[in-house]
């Protein structure tokens, strides 16, 4: 596992911004084969605009205000990011789920990525849940 801090500034795309930071991260590393199999390991920060997909739901809903991000976990394929957010808002209310594009960074966001070199993930069609979901394979020792 390589470990990747990140942070990220005013006005950033939150979902965005990692997926680019994980191609940047493992093509650094040299690419090659299982570039892009990562997982956020925790993420802090704040947002003025957040995009939460709830359980069931079929499209994101928008919190706006100033936002404080609880926790933020997830994987990141080169096919696509699984990322899961709890924000609370300026009454302490919180809300959490499936993060969608257009979570905007308030003042910071700060991370922790995880880089897998030894593993490929991909999203393929489950035929139970019905959605894509990550399939992890281990990459033959070099």
């Amino acid at each position: 596992m390589q470990a990747h801090p990140l942070r990220l500034g005013p006005g950033a795309d939150l979902r965005a911004a990692i997926v680019a930071a994980v191609a940047e991260a493992a093509a650094g590393a040299g690419g090659g084969a299982g570039a892009g199999a990562a997982f956020v390991l925790q993420g802090i920060g704040s947002l003025s605009v957040a995009q939460l997909r709830y359980a069931g739901m079929p499209a994101a809903t928008e919190l706006r205000g100033d936002l404080e991000i609880l926790t933020l976990a997830g994987s990141v394929s080169p096919d696509g990011a699984h990322l899961h957010m709890s924000v609370s808002d300026a009454q302490g209310r919180v809300s959490g789920g499936h993060v969608a594009a257009g979570c905007v960074v308030r003042t910071t966001a700060e991370l922790l990525l995880a880089l897998l070199p030894g593993h490929a993930f991909s999203r393929e069609a489950d035929p139970f849940s019905g959605y894509q979901e990550l399939v992890v394979r281990a990459l033959p020792p070099a």
